[in-house]
């Protein structure tokens, strides 16, 4: 049975963990399909992904038999193999939506625990109800954050709340998490809200959408001023006076909905 489903519909991709009686809980299974639902928008013309979880759970993070099972291999098998260019299979199931040329929003209600914030935190926005709970859990297994979280979290948090969520593994609430900056806002129906805000930007110019992203990768990852500062040049020149930025600024002028191919 199929764990994560894909539409494309008004230029919006809707990426849904259907695994709801297990809370989305990962599996091999289950990893696998997220990876393969991600790379299967790489070159898609959706120009805004959501990402969500059916059910009362966006995903309670490892499956505990899985957790099991994987305890019996050699961990520096799987977990030491680059098969996903820098990373590994689990890193890629957050990364792959880092990797995607548009933005992707993460719809969270119920839990993201370990693993499954991972997730949450490789899309650009995050989007929790009230009443939705998260947890950098896997000191509670006496293991670190694997899955991607030490390339993302650091973005997000201070370097004490890291910390201490990391080390205590603590359950966060959406308000705390909104106060840390580890959510970027709380809306009562989060599907809603993020289809409300992919519709905004499934509205701006495709190309230029794209290029804030890459460009944000790069200044995120920069030490180099320097090299940020002739990216934006760069990235700019790309834009300016091209078929999509001229469209863009005369339906402006003309006060309507630019149309795009």
């Amino acid at each position: 049975m199929a764990r994560v489903s894909v539409t494309i519909e008004n230029h919006i991709a809707h990426v849904t963990l259907t695994r709801g009686d297990k809370m989305n809980a990962l599996d091999p299974q289950m990893i696998e399909e997220i990876i393969a639902a991600g790379e299967s928008l790489m070159d898609s013309k959706a120009r805004v992904v959501v990402l969500s979880g059916e059910g009362k759970a966006f995903c309670a993070g490892l499956d505990l038999m899985s957790f099991a099972q994987m305890g019996l291999q050699n961990p520096e098998e799987w977990l030491m193999a680059r098969d996903y260019g820098d990373a590994n299979q689990v890193q890629q199931v957050a990364m792959v939506w880092r990797r995607l040329p548009m933005p992707v929003i993460a719809a969270i209600k119920g839990v993201a625990f370990g693993g499954g914030l991972q997730l949450a935190l490789g899309a650009d926005i995050r989007i929790a109800a009230p009443d939705a709970a998260f947890s950098v859990m896997e000191m509670k297994w006496g293991i670190v954050p694997d899955m991607g979280g030490m390339v993302l979290l650091p973005r997000l948090l201070r370097s004490d709340v890291l910390r201490r969520l990391t080390y205590t593994a603590e359950k966060v609430s959406a308000p705390q998490a909104l106060d840390w900056g580890l959510v970027t806002e709380l809306a009562e129906d989060p599907i809603a809200r993020a289809q409300e805000l992919a519709t905004l930007i499934a509205g701006q110019s495709p190309a230029a959408i794209r290029a804030a992203k890459a460009l944000i990768e790069t200044a995120e990852a920069s030490t180099d001023r320097a090299e940020v500062l002739l990216e934006e040049s760069r990235v700019q020149v790309g834009l300016i006076g091209k078929p999509e930025q001229m469209e863009v600024v005369a339906a402006q002028m003309q006060k309507r909905a630019p149309k795009f191919d």
